[in-house]
Order: structure tokens, then C-alpha cells, then sequence
């Protein structure tokens, strides 16, 4: 189905000239949000999960830094590549629409599992789901808010992440602890408290996917006086994209760009098993799994950037061949690193060392992570916003402090024995990490053209997932397990990235200026039609 019609609907509703953002677009914001806050839910609810889940499948904490991190983030980063395409090319609230439907099944599906290999085969499934969410949400907002007010609108959208997160462990810890006081020796299909909670979390996003249905598809571009028509052919670059990133058709794909590529990809392929093979030796064949998911990851990651080389050299130019954007999505990535590792970890953290039942971690840890998730970012965004218009890489500079800020927090909340003081430190390192989302993201989407803002999200995605997330939790479960536990140290330990965040984001301050006034002389040299 083309774009037209919907178009011509959306130019009704605001005048993509007059800086504004018609109610319109902010009603379509306020829904983007709560299908962000149900995504994190569904994703972050194993937090409040781990301990039961870590007793009743026999785990380690490495298993499940891996379960909620790597098993996750590897598939939802990479299958977030040509769903990233498809956004750019297909009817955005579709896909948001049947993705919803696809992780809040799989979510429920989660409740089934009776081993940790269940357990990630159900996660693989919510990644793939969860990857059509922020391609299409970015897309969509870039395109119904104007420049001005674009960070903002991202920052609001990003909130939901903490407001889900925040949520996950408020409802988590209620369902668990209710379930299991009127079923203790099991409930309904033997399901014990654990497992209920990801089929009643799971179920109701299905509901939300109708709504997002009846989202109107605003004119891809006009906003920003470049309209876009239409690809007359989406699925076929969807397909495309889809081969590039799974071995080993991505080699019949390489073998076709030729003898080079080809050489190229395999030399690829060999150097990542010959260091996963090393990882695994130094890190104990426990680890196998974890390098194994991150070793595909990378290849298939470097697979694509060389199928889009090829395939579309404007866009592949304006991502990989920009040190600006590399060096922001990277420098993001060392922000991820820390902060997801510390709110996965935070909640089964306090459980074991505090004490504290479940349903108390709801409120004491959950209601203020949601409430300083939900200030940072906003409070982020306005900020980055505000630079923005004085500082050409003022946007740059909100995500440095957002790297910077959190660390004493942290080291101040796992290192202390009073739980009030963990709380409230912990609402602190919340609130300075979560600043820097929007601010990253809004740089990041104005470094390309409007067309490949669908694929620029996805690469921004890949530094959040696989620099963040799937090694992050990981890294700090792991440092856990090898020291009998200590998920304290664990967690103190992932602020090592701060030295290379900090080189990174210094470099993409320097480098940004020039690099957001050539986009459209950069994208015309690679042969680009604007």
C-alpha cells in the first residue's frame, strides 16, 4: 500500500513549515509512549524475576546477565537492521503494530519455560518483536515533529523506558508474591509465581497493537521540506537486509558483490570465532554461549555494513563513514554499558543484600526509577534542546554529562549498607544516566537525511544493544559469579567504560559541526538525489 492517502490526511492536521506540533502529533506521541513503557516492562521484568528464576533453573548470576542481556539484545539489535529498512521504506504503524502484538505473545510465552534454553529461545523471540518498536517511533516522530522540538519529542517518547522499567518491578513483585501466597505449591498448569508474571505482563500489549493500528502515517519527510515518496517494493529490501545479516546465506549474498567481498566476509567470519574461541578459553567455557551470540552479532553487523556499502552508498556513507556518528552511537554505548547493568541488577542487588520482599522493591526501587527515568530524560531532552540552538553540538555535550554525573551515585549506592541511602542514591544515578537518551538519539537522527532515519536509528541501536546491553549486565553477573556473588562489585566494575565514553564523546563534540552542514553535500558525492 502506498502512502498518499495517509499523507494527505496528515498535512491536514499541521503546517510543516511553522516550527510547531500540531495536538495531533502529540496524541500520536502520547501512544508511541506506552507502547515504549509495555515494551520495558515486558523486558526489564526479568529484574525482579532473577533470584526466583536464578533458584528454580539452577543459574548464575553470568547466566542471567546473559538471559536478560545477550540473548535479548543480540537478535533485537540485529533483526532491528532490516526492520530499520523496512521502517524506511513501509507503512511505519504497521509494523509498530504487528511487532507489539509479536513480543507481548512471545513475553507470555516466556511463563511456559522450564529451562534456561526455553528461557532464551522465548527471549530471542521478544527481541525480534521489540526491534520494530524505536525504528518505526523515531521515524514517525521525526516526521511529525519539527527540528526544534525533535529531542524533546524524543526524550518524551524515551521516557517510557524508565516509566516500564520503573513498572516491571511494581507489577512483577505484586503478581509473584500475590501468586504464589494463594498457590504455594504451584498454580494453574503448575505455574509458580515467576511465570505467572510474564503471561499477565505479556497478554495485554496485544490490545495496545490494535490501537497503534489506527495511527494516521504522516508524509515521510515533508516536515523538514524534503518529502519522500514511496518505495514502490519495501519487502524486497526488507528480504534483502534479512539475508545480509543471517549465516550463511549472508555468504551467497557476499559471493554476489563479488570475489573481494567475498574474501572480505570470510576473513570476517574467521577472525570473529578465532576470538570468540580465545575469549572462551580465557573466560571458562561457561562463557561459550555469551561470545557465541556476541561473535554472530558482530558478523552479521559487519555483514550488512557491507551489503549497504554496496547497495546504497549515500546512507552507508552518512553512518559508517561518519567518525561524528560513530563516534556518538559508540560514546552512547559506553553510557548503556553502565546504566543497563545497574538497573537490571539493581533489584536483585537490594533482595539479597537488604532483604527486602518483593513487593517493597516495587515501590522503594520501581515507583522513584520510573519517576527519575521519567525527569532525566525529559530534563535531558529540554536541555539538549536548548544547546542545540546555541551550541552546535550542544546535544553532544547533555550525553558527556550524562556519562559523567552517574558514576559517584553509583559507587555510593553498592557500596553502602544502609538501604535508605541505596535508594536514594540509586534515584540519583537514575536521573543523571537517563539524561543523556535523548540527547543522543536527536544527534544521531540529525546527522543523516530524512529517508535513512529508519536505518540511522537502527545503528544507534546497535551500540545501545551490543556495547550495552548485551555485555553490560553480563559483564557485571560475570565479575558476580567469579567472586562468590559479589553482584556489588560486579556492578562498579562496568564503570570502566567510562574512560573510552569519554574519549568518544570529546571526539564527536569536535567532529559534529562539520559533519551535520555537509549531510547533503556528503549524500549528493555518494550520488544521492536531493
Amino acid at each position: 500500500m502506498t502512502e498518499p492517502a495517509t499523507a494527505t490526511a496528515e498535512r491536514t492536521t499541521h503546517d510543516p513549515h511553522n516550527g510547531e506540533a500540531s495536538a495531533y502529533s502529540w496524541y500520536v506521541l502520547g501512544i508511541l509512549v506506552l507502547v515504549y513503557v509495555l515494551n520495558f516492562v515486558d523486558r526489564q521484568i526479568l529484574s525482579i524475576l532473577a533470584n526466583d528464576i536464578k533458584r528454580d533453573l539452577s543459574l548464575t548470576d553470568a547466566d542471567l546477565g546473559f538471559l536478560y542481556g545477550t540473548a535479548f539484545a543480540v537478535f533485537y539489535a540485529l533483526f532491528g537492521i532490516p526492520l530499520g529498512r523496512l521502517a524506511d521504506n513501509w507503512h511505519r504503524v504497521r509494523l509498530m503494530s504487528f511487532g507489539l502484538a509479536l513480543w507481548s505473545v512471545m513475553t507470555a510465552v516466556s511463563g511456559f519455560s522450564r529451562s534456561g534454553m526455553q528461557l532464551t529461545a522465548a527471549r530471542i523471540g521478544v527481541g525480534i518483536g521489540e526491534a520494530t518498536a524505536s525504528p518505526a517511533a523515531y521515524s514517525l516522530i521525526s516526521d511529525y515533529f519539527p527540528q526544534r522540538l525533535r529531542a524533546t519529542a524524543l526524550a518524551i517518547y524515551s521516557s517510557g523506558l524508565f516509566i516500564g522499567g520503573g513498572l516491571s518491578l511494581l507489577v512483577g513483585g505484586l503478581i509473584v508474591e500475590q501468586w504464589n501466597a494463594a498457590y504455594p505449591g504451584g498454580g494453574p498448569l503448575g505455574l509458580v509465581g515467576w511465570q505467572a508474571a510474564f503471561m499477565a505482563v505479556g497478554l495485554p500489549g496485544v490490545f495496545l497493537a490494535l490501537w497503534v493500528a489506527t495511527i494516521r502515517e504522516p508524509v515521510r519527510g515533508e516536515i523538514d521540506g524534503l518529502p519522500t515518496e514511496s518505495s514502490p517494493a519495501p519487502f524486497k529490501a526488507f528480504f534483502a537486509e534479512l539475508l545480509n545479516v543471517i549465516p550463511p546465506v549472508t555468504f551467497l549474498g557476499a559471493a554476489r558483490r563479488g570475489p573481494k567481498a567475498l574474501a572480505l566476509n570470510v576473513l570476517a567470519a574467521v577472525l570473529i570465532a578465532i576470538a570468540v574461541t580465545v575469549l572462551t578459553t580465557l573466560l571458562g567455557t561457561a562463557t561459550r554461549q555469551q561470545w557465541v551470540f556476541v561473535g554472530f552479532g558482530v558478523y552479521a553487523v559487519f555483514s550488512w555494513a557491507s551489503a549497504l556499502k554496496s547497495s546504497d552508498a549515500p546512507t552507508f556513507n552518512l553512518i559508517w563513514r561518519s567518525p561524528a556518528f560513530l563516534c556518538i552511537i559508540l560514546g552512547y554505548g559506553m553510557v548503556a554499558f553502565a546504566s543497563y547493568a545497574t538497573s537490571y541488577w539493581t533489584a536483585p542487588y537490594a533482595e539479597r543484600a537488604f532483604g527486602i520482599a518483593k513487593t517493597e522493591l516495587g515501590w522503594f526501587i520501581g515507583a522513584p526509577s520510573a519517576l527519575s527515568g521519567f525527569l532525566g530524560v525529559i530534563l535531558g531532552g529540554r536541555v539538549a534542546d536548548y544547546l542545540h540552538m546555541r551550541i552546535p553540538a550542544g546535544r553532544v555535550y547533555v550525553v558527556l554529562f550524562g556519562l559523567l554525573m552517574p558514576v559517584i551515585p553509583t559507587v555510593i549506592a553498592f557500596g553502602t549498607d544502609s538501604f535508605a541511602t541505596f535508594v536514594v542514591a540509586s534515584f540519583f544515578a537514575q536521573l543523571l544516566s537517563s539524561s543523556a537518551l535523548g540527547a543522543a538519539a536527536a544527534s544521531s537522527q540529525s546527522l543523516v537525511l530524512p529517508r535513512m532515519r529508519g536505518t540511522a536509528t537502527a545503528t544507534f541501536l546497535l551500540s545501545t544493544t551490543l556495547v550495552g546491553l548485551a555485555l553490560g549486565p553480563f559483564t557485571a553477573g560475570y565479575i558476580s559469579a567469579s567472586n562468590n556473588d559479589d553482584l556489588a562489585l560486579g556492578v562498579i566494575s562496568t564503570l570502566a567504560s567510562l574512560p573510552v565514553g569519554l574519549v568518544l564523546l570529546i571526539s564527536a563534540i569536535r567532529l559534529y559541526p562539520a559533519a551535520q552542514a555537509g549531510i547533503t553535500s556528503r549524500a549528493r558525492a555518494a550520488g544521492e538525489k536531493c
